[in-house]
């Protein structure tokens, strides 16, 4: 049976992909910084027959977070799809226009989007690439691809993030590895700009299966709703 680790975990979107892919037959590791609400989950996923299990990590702690899959691959046996999707906090994230961004205000974004992928790959690619097979997955905001100044800083991260992981589907073209990024041009729930357009965790969440199971040539997809 295959396993999918949701890295960034939380009651709508993780839980969203992770209910998709477990009513696909995978096991699902979920990895965030807060224990109790991964426990929360899991219980939740197991009253829908689906095998999940908590791996607590920050994924501003690289070495934490590389234990923690290291952890997830041991216990369920492996790591066929990563889902990469962590969201900073409203107390630990600061929003900068473009032309008030610092390299500190960047940096934080940086750590938690980019660098976190990137640690997060490296637990898992090289199992990947020995079986010929896997996917990973990344996710931003659409600002990653029309930048909104608003959100200058996390916008200048994402985009890096978003970069990387086309070059990355390049790289493992014809390795049996796929590597996607999602884009996601809604605000998932409630809106918190009026106007904007909303969608439920669950009207995204099969883009994910889609990348994973029938559109392994695509670098990347927009849910625009």
């Amino acid at each position: 049976m295959s396993t999918i680790a949701v890295v960034g975990a939380g009651p709508q979107l993780g839980l969203a992909i992770a209910r998709t892919f477990g009513r696909k037959g995978f096991k699902v590791a979920l990895i965030s910084r807060d224990r109790d609400k991964l426990d929360r989950l899991v219980a939740e996923l197991a009253t829908e027959f689906v095998d999940a299990a908590a791996f607590p990590a920050d994924v501003l702690d690289r070495d934490a977070l590389t234990r923690a899959i290291e952890d997830a691959a041991s216990h369920f046996g492996g790591i066929d799809v990563l889902e990469f999707s962590p969201v900073g906090t409203a107390s630990d994230t600061t929003l900068t226009n473009p032309a008030d961004t610092t390299p500190a205000d960047v940096q934080h974004q940086i750590d938690l989007q980019l660098y976190g992928a990137m640690t997060a790959t490296r637990a898992v690619l090289p199992a990947m690439r020995e079986n010929g097979a896997g996917t990973l997955l990344y996710t931003t905001g659409a600002g990653s691809i029309d930048p909104v100044p608003q959100v200058g800083n996390v916008n200048a991260a994402a985009a890096a993030l978003r970069n990387w992981v086309v070059n990355l589907h390049k790289e493992l073209a014809g390795t049996g590895v796929q590597a996607a990024h999602v884009g996601i041009d809604v605000s998932i729930g409630v809106s918190v700009v009026p106007g904007f357009p909303t969608a439920k965790p669950e009207e995204i969440s099969p883009v994910y299966w889609d990348l994973h199971a029938t559109k392994r040539d695509q670098a990347e997809l927009v849910f625009s709703g």
